[in-house]
Protein backbone atom coordinates (compact mmCIF):
# COMPACT_ATOMS: atom_id res chain seq x y z
CA UNK A 1 0.00 0.00 0.00
CA UNK A 2 2.89 2.32 0.80
CA UNK A 3 4.47 1.71 -2.59
CA UNK A 4 1.18 2.40 -4.35
CA UNK A 5 0.67 5.60 -2.38
CA UNK A 6 4.16 6.80 -3.21
CA UNK A 7 3.56 6.08 -6.88
CA UNK A 8 0.39 8.19 -7.00
CA UNK A 9 2.00 10.92 -4.93
CA UNK A 10 4.96 11.05 -7.30
CA UNK A 11 2.60 11.09 -10.26
CA UNK A 12 0.61 13.99 -8.84
CA UNK A 13 3.32 16.02 -7.11
CA UNK A 14 6.31 15.24 -9.33
CA UNK A 15 5.68 18.33 -11.43
CA UNK A 16 5.61 21.80 -9.95
CA UNK A 17 2.22 23.44 -9.73
CA UNK A 18 1.48 26.66 -11.57
CA UNK A 19 2.33 29.52 -9.24
CA UNK A 20 2.12 32.20 -11.88
CA UNK A 21 -0.01 32.33 -15.00
CA UNK A 22 0.82 33.89 -18.32
CA UNK A 23 -0.58 37.36 -18.63
CA UNK A 24 -0.85 37.36 -22.38
CA UNK A 25 -3.35 35.16 -24.22
CA UNK A 26 -2.44 32.65 -26.87
CA UNK A 27 -2.55 33.63 -30.50
CA UNK A 28 -5.70 33.86 -32.58
CA UNK A 29 -4.99 30.52 -34.31
CA UNK A 30 -5.24 28.67 -30.98
CA UNK A 31 -8.60 30.27 -30.18
CA UNK A 32 -9.85 29.59 -33.70
CA UNK A 33 -8.98 25.90 -33.21
CA UNK A 34 -10.94 25.87 -29.94
CA UNK A 35 -13.95 27.40 -31.65
CA UNK A 36 -13.85 24.71 -34.34
CA UNK A 37 -13.74 22.03 -31.64
CA UNK A 38 -16.72 23.46 -29.77
CA UNK A 39 -18.86 23.86 -32.88
CA UNK A 40 -17.72 20.55 -34.34
CA UNK A 41 -18.85 18.51 -31.34
CA UNK A 42 -22.38 19.89 -31.80
CA UNK A 43 -22.89 17.77 -34.91
CA UNK A 44 -25.70 15.25 -35.21
CA UNK A 45 -25.89 11.69 -36.47
CA UNK A 46 -26.22 10.27 -39.93
CA UNK A 47 -24.07 10.90 -42.98
CA UNK A 48 -24.41 14.65 -43.01
CA UNK A 49 -23.86 14.82 -39.27
CA UNK A 50 -20.60 12.90 -39.71
CA UNK A 51 -19.52 15.23 -42.51
CA UNK A 52 -20.21 18.19 -40.24
CA UNK A 53 -18.26 16.72 -37.31
CA UNK A 54 -15.21 15.52 -39.24
CA UNK A 55 -14.92 18.72 -41.29
CA UNK A 56 -14.93 21.03 -38.26
CA UNK A 57 -12.78 18.77 -36.10
CA UNK A 58 -10.30 18.47 -38.97
CA UNK A 59 -10.11 22.25 -39.24
CA UNK A 60 -9.62 22.45 -35.48
CA UNK A 61 -6.73 19.99 -35.50
CA UNK A 62 -5.20 21.76 -38.49
CA UNK A 63 -5.29 25.09 -36.64
CA UNK A 64 -3.76 23.41 -33.58
CA UNK A 65 -0.95 22.04 -35.78
CA UNK A 66 -0.25 25.52 -37.19
CA UNK A 67 -0.33 26.97 -33.68
CA UNK A 68 2.11 24.32 -32.41
CA UNK A 69 4.43 24.91 -35.40
CA UNK A 70 4.47 28.72 -35.28
CA UNK A 71 3.81 29.75 -31.67
CA UNK A 72 4.71 26.86 -29.37
CA UNK A 73 7.46 25.36 -31.55
CA UNK A 74 6.75 21.93 -30.08
CA UNK A 75 7.26 19.01 -32.42
CA UNK A 76 5.23 16.56 -30.33
CA UNK A 77 2.17 18.83 -30.13
CA UNK A 78 2.40 19.51 -33.86
CA UNK A 79 2.77 15.80 -34.66
CA UNK A 80 -0.24 14.66 -32.65
CA UNK A 81 -2.52 17.37 -34.00
CA UNK A 82 -1.42 16.75 -37.56
CA UNK A 83 -2.07 13.01 -37.20
CA UNK A 84 -5.55 13.74 -35.88
CA UNK A 85 -6.14 16.17 -38.74
CA UNK A 86 -5.16 13.46 -41.22
CA UNK A 87 -7.55 10.96 -39.61
CA UNK A 88 -10.44 13.44 -39.77
CA UNK A 89 -9.65 14.22 -43.41
CA UNK A 90 -9.63 10.53 -44.37
CA UNK A 91 -12.91 9.97 -42.53
CA UNK A 92 -14.44 12.98 -44.30
CA UNK A 93 -13.45 11.62 -47.71
CA UNK A 94 -14.79 8.15 -46.82
CA UNK A 95 -18.17 9.46 -45.62
CA UNK A 96 -18.43 11.68 -48.72
CA UNK A 97 -17.90 8.62 -50.90
CA UNK A 98 -20.61 6.75 -48.99
CA UNK A 99 -23.06 9.63 -49.43
CA UNK A 100 -22.48 9.63 -53.19
CA UNK A 101 -22.75 5.85 -53.39
CA UNK A 102 -26.25 5.86 -51.82
CA UNK A 103 -27.77 8.38 -54.20
CA UNK A 104 -31.15 7.23 -55.53
CA UNK A 105 -33.52 8.06 -58.33
CA UNK A 106 -36.25 10.59 -57.61
CA UNK A 107 -38.97 8.02 -56.88
CA UNK A 108 -36.79 6.07 -54.47
CA UNK A 109 -35.70 9.29 -52.77
CA UNK A 110 -39.35 10.32 -52.33
CA UNK A 111 -40.18 6.85 -51.02
CA UNK A 112 -37.39 7.14 -48.46
CA UNK A 113 -38.52 10.58 -47.33
CA UNK A 114 -42.17 9.53 -47.01
CA UNK A 115 -41.91 6.05 -45.51
CA UNK A 116 -38.47 5.04 -44.25
CA UNK A 117 -36.86 8.25 -43.03
CA UNK A 118 -39.63 9.00 -40.46
CA UNK A 119 -38.87 5.57 -38.95
CA UNK A 120 -35.21 6.51 -38.49
CA UNK A 121 -33.90 4.16 -41.20
CA UNK A 122 -30.40 5.15 -42.31
CA UNK A 123 -29.45 5.52 -45.95
CA UNK A 124 -27.10 2.54 -45.75
CA UNK A 125 -29.92 0.25 -44.60
CA UNK A 126 -32.28 1.73 -47.18
CA UNK A 127 -29.67 1.11 -49.87
CA UNK A 128 -29.74 -2.63 -49.05
CA UNK A 129 -33.53 -2.60 -49.39
CA UNK A 130 -33.36 -0.79 -52.74
CA UNK A 131 -30.68 -3.11 -54.12
CA UNK A 132 -32.86 -6.10 -53.18
CA UNK A 133 -35.49 -4.90 -55.69
CA UNK A 134 -32.77 -4.10 -58.27
CA UNK A 135 -33.51 -0.37 -57.86
CA UNK A 136 -36.36 -0.74 -60.37
CA UNK A 137 -39.80 0.89 -60.38
CA UNK A 138 -42.33 -1.05 -62.46
CA UNK A 139 -45.16 0.55 -64.44
CA UNK A 140 -48.68 -0.91 -64.47
CA UNK A 141 -50.95 0.63 -67.10
CA UNK A 142 -54.56 1.60 -66.46
CA UNK A 143 -57.06 -1.31 -66.40
CA UNK A 144 -54.26 -3.87 -66.41
CA UNK A 145 -54.16 -6.48 -63.68
CA UNK A 146 -51.42 -6.86 -61.13
CA UNK A 147 -52.96 -10.15 -59.97
CA UNK A 148 -55.89 -12.32 -61.06
CA UNK A 149 -58.03 -14.30 -58.67
CA UNK A 150 -57.14 -18.00 -58.61
CA UNK A 151 -54.40 -17.64 -61.25
CA UNK A 152 -51.53 -15.43 -60.16
CA UNK A 153 -48.91 -17.01 -57.88
CA UNK A 154 -47.61 -15.24 -54.78
CA UNK A 155 -43.94 -14.83 -55.54
CA UNK A 156 -43.11 -11.24 -54.54
CA UNK A 157 -43.98 -8.33 -52.31
CA UNK A 158 -44.83 -4.99 -53.90
CA UNK A 159 -45.25 -1.44 -52.64
CA UNK A 160 -47.35 1.07 -54.60
CA UNK A 161 -45.46 4.29 -55.35
CA UNK A 162 -48.08 6.15 -57.38
CA UNK A 163 -51.57 5.56 -58.75
CA UNK A 164 -54.51 3.59 -57.35
CA UNK A 165 -55.29 -0.14 -57.37
CA UNK A 166 -58.81 -1.62 -57.15
CA UNK A 167 -59.22 -4.89 -55.23
CA UNK A 168 -62.14 -7.14 -56.15
CA UNK A 169 -63.25 -10.72 -55.49
CA UNK A 170 -65.70 -12.47 -57.82
CA UNK A 171 -66.30 -9.06 -59.39
CA UNK A 172 -67.29 -7.45 -56.05
CA UNK A 173 -65.36 -4.38 -54.96
CA UNK A 174 -63.44 -4.68 -51.68
CA UNK A 175 -61.21 -1.66 -51.24
CA UNK A 176 -58.58 0.52 -52.88
CA UNK A 177 -54.82 0.40 -52.50
CA UNK A 178 -53.19 3.81 -52.36
CA UNK A 179 -49.55 4.98 -52.65
CA UNK A 180 -47.21 3.81 -49.86
CA UNK A 181 -49.37 0.73 -49.30
CA UNK A 182 -48.38 -2.85 -50.09
CA UNK A 183 -50.22 -4.54 -52.91
CA UNK A 184 -50.05 -8.02 -51.41
CA UNK A 185 -49.36 -7.76 -47.69
CA UNK A 186 -52.18 -10.22 -46.71
CA UNK A 187 -50.80 -12.82 -49.14
CA UNK A 188 -47.27 -12.32 -47.86
CA UNK A 189 -48.37 -12.71 -44.25
CA UNK A 190 -50.50 -15.78 -44.99
CA UNK A 191 -47.61 -17.92 -46.24
CA UNK A 192 -44.50 -19.30 -44.61
CA UNK A 193 -41.21 -18.90 -46.48
CA UNK A 194 -41.41 -22.48 -47.79
CA UNK A 195 -45.09 -22.36 -48.79
CA UNK A 196 -46.65 -21.39 -52.09
CA UNK A 197 -50.07 -19.97 -52.91
CA UNK A 198 -52.18 -18.03 -55.37
CA UNK A 199 -54.16 -14.81 -55.14
CA UNK A 200 -57.78 -15.05 -54.02
CA UNK A 201 -58.59 -11.53 -55.23
CA UNK A 202 -58.04 -9.52 -58.39
CA UNK A 203 -55.96 -6.33 -58.32
CA UNK A 204 -56.63 -3.91 -61.17
CA UNK A 205 -55.00 -0.55 -61.88
CA UNK A 206 -57.58 2.25 -61.88
CA UNK A 207 -54.92 4.68 -63.10
CA UNK A 208 -51.43 4.36 -64.47
CA UNK A 209 -49.49 2.98 -61.51
CA UNK A 210 -45.86 2.63 -60.47
CA UNK A 211 -44.74 0.11 -57.88
CA UNK A 212 -41.61 -1.45 -56.40
CA UNK A 213 -41.41 -5.25 -56.22
CA UNK A 214 -39.18 -7.50 -54.12
CA UNK A 215 -38.88 -11.12 -55.20
CA UNK A 216 -39.96 -13.44 -52.40
CA UNK A 217 -36.86 -15.63 -52.19
CA UNK A 218 -34.48 -12.71 -52.57
CA UNK A 219 -36.24 -10.75 -49.84
CA UNK A 220 -36.11 -13.70 -47.44
CA UNK A 221 -32.37 -13.96 -48.04
CA UNK A 222 -32.07 -10.28 -47.12
CA UNK A 223 -34.08 -10.92 -43.95
CA UNK A 224 -31.76 -13.79 -43.01
CA UNK A 225 -28.71 -11.55 -43.31
CA UNK A 226 -30.22 -8.48 -41.63
CA UNK A 227 -32.67 -9.16 -38.80
CA UNK A 228 -33.31 -5.44 -38.39
CA UNK A 229 -34.71 -5.24 -41.94
CA UNK A 230 -36.84 -8.31 -41.25
CA UNK A 231 -38.38 -6.65 -38.18
CA UNK A 232 -38.86 -3.44 -40.15
CA UNK A 233 -40.85 -5.17 -42.89
CA UNK A 234 -42.82 -7.12 -40.31
CA UNK A 235 -43.96 -3.85 -38.74
CA UNK A 236 -44.75 -2.22 -42.09
CA UNK A 237 -46.70 -5.24 -43.34
CA UNK A 238 -48.63 -5.57 -40.08
CA UNK A 239 -49.60 -1.90 -40.18
CA UNK A 240 -50.62 -2.21 -43.83
CA UNK A 241 -52.88 -5.19 -43.10
CA UNK A 242 -54.50 -3.30 -40.22
CA UNK A 243 -55.29 -0.39 -42.53
CA UNK A 244 -56.91 -2.73 -45.05
CA UNK A 245 -58.98 -4.39 -42.33
CA UNK A 246 -60.29 -1.02 -41.17
CA UNK A 247 -61.07 -0.10 -44.78
CA UNK A 248 -63.19 -3.26 -45.04
CA UNK A 249 -64.76 -2.58 -41.64
CA UNK A 250 -66.10 0.75 -42.90
CA UNK A 251 -68.08 -1.06 -45.60
CA UNK A 252 -69.78 -3.60 -43.32
CA UNK A 253 -72.95 -2.59 -41.42
CA UNK A 254 -75.52 -4.26 -39.24
CA UNK A 255 -79.10 -3.26 -38.61
CA UNK A 256 -80.50 -0.43 -36.50
CA UNK A 257 -77.70 1.95 -37.39
CA UNK A 258 -74.92 -0.14 -35.86
CA UNK A 259 -71.63 -0.54 -37.66
CA UNK A 260 -70.18 -4.03 -37.64
CA UNK A 261 -66.73 -4.20 -36.09
CA UNK A 262 -64.62 -7.16 -37.21
CA UNK A 263 -62.82 -7.06 -33.85
CA UNK A 264 -66.02 -7.55 -31.77
CA UNK A 265 -68.33 -10.09 -33.43
CA UNK A 266 -69.56 -11.51 -30.09
CA UNK A 267 -70.49 -8.04 -28.84
CA UNK A 268 -72.88 -7.48 -31.74
CA UNK A 269 -74.37 -10.93 -31.33
CA UNK A 270 -75.35 -10.03 -27.77
CA UNK A 271 -76.28 -6.39 -28.45
CA UNK A 272 -78.62 -7.32 -31.32
CA UNK A 273 -80.13 -10.71 -30.45
CA UNK A 274 -82.99 -10.27 -32.92
CA UNK A 275 -80.54 -9.58 -35.75
CA UNK A 276 -79.00 -12.59 -37.46
CA UNK A 277 -75.31 -12.84 -36.65
CA UNK A 278 -73.31 -10.96 -39.21
CA UNK A 279 -70.59 -13.09 -40.64
CA UNK A 280 -67.54 -11.42 -42.15
CA UNK A 281 -68.00 -11.93 -45.86
CA UNK A 282 -65.37 -12.97 -48.32
CA UNK A 283 -64.54 -9.27 -48.55
CA UNK A 284 -62.46 -9.67 -45.40
CA UNK A 285 -61.66 -13.36 -45.77
CA UNK A 286 -58.64 -12.72 -47.96
CA UNK A 287 -57.11 -10.58 -45.22
CA UNK A 288 -57.15 -13.36 -42.64
CA UNK A 289 -54.00 -15.33 -42.04
CA UNK A 290 -53.82 -18.44 -44.11
CA UNK A 291 -55.83 -17.18 -47.11
CA UNK A 292 -53.46 -15.88 -49.76
CA UNK A 293 -54.05 -13.44 -52.60
CA UNK A 294 -51.18 -14.00 -55.15
CA UNK A 295 -49.39 -11.85 -57.72
CA UNK A 296 -48.21 -12.07 -61.30
CA UNK A 297 -44.82 -12.32 -62.78
CA UNK A 298 -45.58 -9.36 -64.97
CA UNK A 299 -48.27 -6.99 -66.18
CA UNK A 300 -51.45 -8.86 -67.09
CA UNK A 301 -54.48 -7.69 -68.94
CA UNK A 302 -57.62 -8.47 -66.92
CA UNK A 303 -59.50 -9.69 -69.94
CA UNK A 304 -56.94 -12.35 -70.71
Amino acid sequence: MGENASFWESLIYAHPTCTTWKQEAEGSIYHLASIFFVVGFMGGSGFFGLLYVFSLLGLGFLCSSVWAWLDVCAADIFSWNFVLFTICFVQFVYVTYQVRSVAFDREFQELYSALFQPLGISLTVYRKIVLCCDAEVITLEKEHCYAMQGKTPIDKLSLLVSGRIRVTVDGEFLHYIFPLQFLDSPEWDSLRPTEEGIFQVTLTAETDCRYVAWRRKKLYLLFAKHRFISRLFSILIGSDIAEKLYALNDRVHVGQGFRYDIRLPNFYHVALPETPPVQPSHRSHHLQRGSPRRKPAGVTNCSS
